[in-house]
């Protein structure tokens, strides 16, 4: 794999770029065709990175809204998303093949003007084929983090509720959740100031089903999570509405998850 050199990238929302990167999914549904063929970056909708490569073997044309419900096991769209017309546009299958998720996500600057494929930075590429490279090589023993249970393996977190906030039409509009009713719950060490000039001097990470890890500061101020791009893809992974409740729990100091109940 150490000949892979990526230098576009495609944009993709969730839930579907995670169905890709965990191997549930090879047709990425377009409005349009394509004429690349080969490696390109999977960059995660609203989260500013690329999560993995994958290779194009081609591209179909329009199905039918019958031939999109029987080829379910490759794209992952419900058949009631496709007959409700909600997905109308995107009936165009691009074949993948390949798909390799980064150990690591790599940043990228997203160019004014792209609207289908993101021209990636040398710089970019370079740090892609980097991480791909050092898959190929043998990994070193990690180091324990934690003991293990009797079944020899490691044992889940045990999550504990600390709040609950009940959304509003400005929240999802905006991509934020309230956390001031229960903020002070959060470690000191993680609030920072209003801007990111005055940044905490430590990080809290989050996870939330259908998504990649999260780590950020807390805002002081606004009583918020002061990275908020991965908020639109959990709203749109839960199909977020108004009065419903994120609930916040904590499985270790400085580590969290959020979800959705209704």
């Amino acid at each position: 794999m150490n000949d892979i050199w990526v230098s576009k990238g495609l944009v993709i929302d969730a839930p579907w770029i995670s169905l890709i990167l965990s191997g549930q999914k090879d047709w990425e549904m377009r409005s349009t065709g394509t004429s690349h063929r080969g490696w390109f970056g999977l960059i995660w909708k609203g989260m500013g990175s690329v999560y993995g490569v994958a290779r194009l073997a081609g591209a179909g044309g329009p199905m039918s809204p019958q031939e999109m419900i029987e080829a379910f096991e490759h794209h992952r769209i419900p058949e009631e998303m496709i007959r409700s017309g909600a997905v109308a546009k995107w009936n165009r299958p691009w074949f993948l093949a390949d798909v390799v998720r980064l150990p690591s996500p790599v940043r990228y600057k997203h160019p004014n003007g792209a609207v289908t494929w993101v021209e990636l930075s040398e710089s970019v590429s370079l740090a892609i084929r980097d991480q791909i490279a050092a898959l190929a090589e043998p990994l070193p023993e990690p180091a324990p983090v934690m003991n293990l249970d009797a079944n020899g393996t490691h044992p889940d977190p045990v999550w504990r509720q600390i709040g609950e906030s009940v959304l509003t039409q400005g929240n999802i509009d905006h991509n934020h959740i309230y956390l001031r009713e229960f903020f002070d719950r959060f470690p000191k060490g993680a609030v920072g100031g209003s801007n990111k000039s005055e940044r905490a001097s430590r990080e809290i990470s989050i996870v939330w089903d259908g998504g990649p890890l999260v780590v950020t500061d807390l805002d002081g101020s606004k009583k918020f999570f002061r990275a908020r791009g991965w908020i639109g893809s959990f709203f749109r992974h839960n199909a977020a509405r108004p009065g419903d409740r994120v609930l916040v729990e904590e499985g270790a100091p400085y580590q969290y998850r959020v979800r959705i109940r209704r």
